[in-house]
C-alpha cells in the first residue's frame, strides 16, 4: 500500500468534500501547492461520453489567454523551404526524412510535433512512438499544417491540444500554481467553453459529470462545473 507523505496529508486535510466556487477552487489550489518546484495546474474533467464511438470523441486545442506558463519545445517535419520556415519561425527543430529517422531512433527531445501534409505518409510510420506520447500530428489538434509560422507561434504562446481518453475523462494542465487566481480562473473558463464548443455530436444525456483541478503533487479539489458554465469573465 501507499504511504501518503505527510506534505500531502497536510494539503488533503485543507480540502472539503464539497464543490468549490471556481475563484474558491483556483485559491484553494494554490493553497495546496506545497511541493519544492512551481508546480503545474491541472484540471480532470468527466464527460458523459463514450469515446469507442467515433461521434463521441473529443479532440480539440484550447488558447489559453494566459498562457501555460511553460517554454514549448517544437518540432516540425516539412520539405524545402518549408524546414527554413519553420526555423525562422521559431521553432527548436526542423528537418525533413533526417528528423524522421532520429525520431525513428528514440529521439524525443521536444514537447509538440508540427508536420505538414505532404510529410504526413512518411510520420505516419512512427505512429508507435509518438501515439503513446500523445505527439502524433493531427489535423483536429492543430499540428498538421502548411501554415507553420501561426501555428508554432500558438503553440508557443500557450495553445495546448488535449482529447478524451478511452474513459471519457480530459486531463489538461492549463497553467502554473505561480499564477495569480484570477489568470487561472480565465484560463479554466477558456478550456470550459472549448469544451463546450466542441460536444460531440453523440453527446447524450448530462454532459458535464464533474471537474476537479489539482496542482501536480497536489490533492484534487471539486468546481462547481455549473457556476463555471455560467460566469462571464473579462479577458476570455
Amino acid at each position: 500500500m501507499k504511504r501518503i507523505s505527510k506534505r500531502l496529508k497536510q494539503a488533503q486535510s485543507l480540502v472539503e468534500p464539497r464543490a468549490y466556487e471556481p475563484l474558491e477552487a483556483m485559491q484553494l489550489l494554490k493553497q495546496t501547492a506545497t511541493a519544492k518546484f512551481v508546480e503545474s495546474a491541472e484540471a480532470h474533467i468527466r464527460l458523459g461520453i463514450d469515446p469507442k464511438y467515433a461521434d463521441q470523441q473529443l479532440r480539440t486545442t484550447v488558447s489559453l489567454p494566459k498562457g501555460t506558463g511553460q517554454t514549448i519545445r517544437v518540432a516540425v517535419i516539412a520539405r524545402g523551404e518549408k524546414v527554413a520556415e519553420a526555423t525562422a519561425s521559431g521553432a527548436d527543430l526542423a528537418g525533413s526524412e533526417e528528423l524522421i529517422a532520429e525520431i525513428s531512433k528514440g529521439m524525443m527531445d521536444f514537447d509538440l510535433l508540427i508536420a505538414t501534409p505532404d510529410m504526413m505518409p512518411q510520420v505516419a510510420k512512427l505512429g508507435k512512438l509518438l501515439g503513446p506520447r500523445g505527439l502524433m500530428p493531427s489535423p483536429k489538434g492543430g499540428t498538421v499544417t502548411f501554415d507553420l509560422g501561426s501555428a508554432i507561434a500558438e503553440f508557443k504562446q500557450g495553445k495546448v491540444e488535449f482529447r478524451a481518453d478511452r474513459t471519457g475523462i480530459v486531463h489538461v494542465m492549463f497553467g502554473k500554481v505561480s499564477f495569480e487566481p484570477q489568470d487561472l480562473l480565465i484560463n479554466l473558463k477558456a478550456l470550459q467553453e472549448t469544451i463546450d464548443r466542441n460536444r460531440p455530436s453523440g453527446a447524450k444525456g448530462k454532459f458535464w459529470r464533474s471537474m476537479y483541478v489539482a496542482a501536480s503533487m497536489g490533492p484534487s479539489i471539486e468546481v462547481d462545473v455549473n457556476v463555471l458554465r455560467e460566469m462571464k469573465l473579462g479577458g476570455v
